[in-house]
């Protein structure tokens, strides 16, 4: 979802113990085995109900992303996959798509650079006809004290998290068909107000107002705009540059028990994009186990 960076050997090593004690590898492993189980048709060989409509998601090579791009193509969707710099993820995470029976294409695009949005919406027009769900999922995250925050951090956050969301945004307002979903990734950091997140949780709360605002400019296109809040989940963006006992802190806040896992999300999208969530518009979903 984000340039992570690299964590090393013994500190990954250190992050898999914790998290295994936490019982989270048990259950992204039993998450994956329900995943397997549900398919593209329905159990009568019939096409699903989602047959036909189309689903893009930014920032989907790996984490909540490509868990998300995973789930609607197992929901029936055709799918576009974007990533900026893991090619080879992307593909994969497409190829996957295919074998669970549905139809997905991947690009490279960078969100921070509005052409590339709108050649990234061309191709999944061209591909499938239309675009139907559309997940601004791409971002990242840089922490330090504000007296140690670089401006080169800040601005990369800027640009990616406010301007890159408010590209994607502003095309899938543009070409999302009536009836459709839109979502923006926000955090649940947004509540927990912690030290050194502040420019970060700054640039999730813009995902807040640009969902609420976005429902009622598309009023009467019977399209929902929601932001989802994740709290802490597996994945690199959360994990790289914290040490065993802080996952384990985050682990004990949680009434779950566990971190939540990019399927925990995947899920919830999942949801709101069923036909039966059409009436939550222009909210803040927190999807964070009761963490906040």
């Amino acid at each position: 979802m984000t340039h992570d960076q690299n964590a090393s050997g013994t500190s990954a090593v250190s992050r898999r113990k914790v998290l295994a004690g936490a019982g989270v590898l048990a259950t992204s492993a039993a998450m994956a085995g329900m995943a397997q189980a549900q398919s593209a048709t329905t159990a009568d060989g019939a096409a699903p109900q989602n047959a036909g409509r189309v689903a893009l998601v930014t920032g989907s090579s790996r984490g909540i992303g490509a868990a998300t791009a995973r789930q609607l193509g197992r929901d029936g969707y055709r799918v576009i996959v974007n990533c900026v710099v893991n090619r080879d993820l992307a593909a994969e995470v497409a190829q996957e798509i295919e074998a669970s029976g549905s139809q997905a294409i991947w690009r490279q695009a960078d969100v921070r650079d509005p052409a590339a949005v709108r050649a990234l919406f061309d191709a999944g027009e061209e591909a499938f006809g239309g675009i139907d769900v559309v997940v601004a999922n791409a971002g990242v995250m840089n922490l330090a004290p504000f007296a140690e925050m670089s401006d080169e951090d800040v601005r990369h956050m800027i640009d990616v998290n406010i301007l890159g969301s408010f590209h994607t945004l502003r095309e899938a307002a543009r070409r999302v068909r009536d009836g459709g979903r839109i979502f923006a990734l926000s955090s649940t950091i947004t509540r927990f107000r912690t030290e050194t997140y502040g420019p970060y949780a700054a640039s999730k709360m813009a995902q807040e107002l640009y969902a609420t605002v976005l429902a009622k400019e598309l009023a009467g296109r019977n399209i929902s705009v929601n932001a989802i809040a994740p709290g802490v989940v597996n994945t690199t963006l959360f994990t790289d540059g914290k040490t065993e006992e802080q996952i384990a802190a985050f682990v004990q806040r949680t009434p779950h028990g566990r971190l939540g896992q990019p399927e925990d999300i995947a899920n919830v999208i999942s949801l709101l994009c069923s036909g039966n969530a059409h009436w939550v518009n222009g909210q803040v979903v927190y999807a964070n186990g009761g963490i906040a």
